[in-house]
């Protein structure tokens, strides 16, 4: 078990900078197992000593795992210098530690992980490891059978990459379409260019799952909740 400063702990738990955590220091409000801390930068076991802040015990965690339902307007990425991200969304002590795993358009709606553990995230989003993920979609257009046997081939996008074979479920067809699709790779605008290389424009899109990990449909837009331990081991399984 690694020790870490203590202003540099509380700092990234949202207390304040570490000149901040340093003054909490100096007024005595800071105690680490019943003590009243002195020096500021003095080393801690965060995940098994008590530590608290103003007569309140905190609760120290390494890792953060944190599902949304991502709203439009909001881009996927920890800060930009003319869009919303999704950490605007989260608070601070989770938002200066988070990343998104992967990318929804600035218009795409649903499931989006965050978090700070940057193995799963690799692991969730390398193509070797086929992670599926799953969006609802509205076509401008009419989407027929033929579209479903030409996804479970492989599209050919625009830059003549060729998707790996995708899974289309047609819920309705008609000048509005309405479907599933899944797929095991996340190219730039992928399923838009899936639909684009028949002519056909993605109006709504919506991812639902990824891997085993399902959008909580309580969760209205822009509301998030930690993922249950449950849904971890399965991320991790995956």
């Amino acid at each position: 078990m690694k020790r870490e400063r203590l202003d540099k702990v509380l700092a990234n738990m949202g207390f304040g900078t570490r000149k901040e955590v340093k003054q909490l220091v100096k007024q005595g409000l800071i105690q680490v197992d019943g003590e009243t801390v002195q020096d500021p930068g003095m080393h801690v076991l965060p995940e098994e000593q008590e530590i608290s802040v103003e007569g309140e015990s905190i609760q120290f965690k390494r890792w953060i795992y944190v599902m949304m339902n991502k709203p439009p307007g909001f881009i996927s990425a920890t800060e930009d210098a003319r869009h919303k991200t999704v950490v605007d969304l989260l608070p601070y002590e989770w938002a200066i530690k988070v990343h998104p795993v992967g990318r929804l358009d600035i218009d795409t709606e649903g499931l989006l992980l965050l978090t700070n553990d940057g193995q799963l995230s690799h692991n969730l989003l390398s193509p070797k490891k086929k992670v599926d993920k799953e969006y609802f979609a509205r076509i401008s257009g009419r989407v027929t059978a033929q579209h479903v046997e030409e996804f479970a081939r492989g599209v050919k996008l625009d830059d003549d990459f060729t998707t790996l074979p995708a899974r289309l479920e047609i819920i309705q067809s008609g000048e509005i379409s309405e479907i599933k699709v899944t797929i095991m790779e996340g190219k730039f605008h992928q399923v838009k260019r899936m639909f684009a290389a028949f002519g056909l424009e993605v109006i709504y899109l919506k991812r639902l799952r990824m891997g085993p990990l399902l959008l909580d449909e309580t969760l209205d837009l822009g509301e998030f909740r930690e993922l249950t331990e449950e849904e971890l081991t399965a991320l991790r399984q995956a």
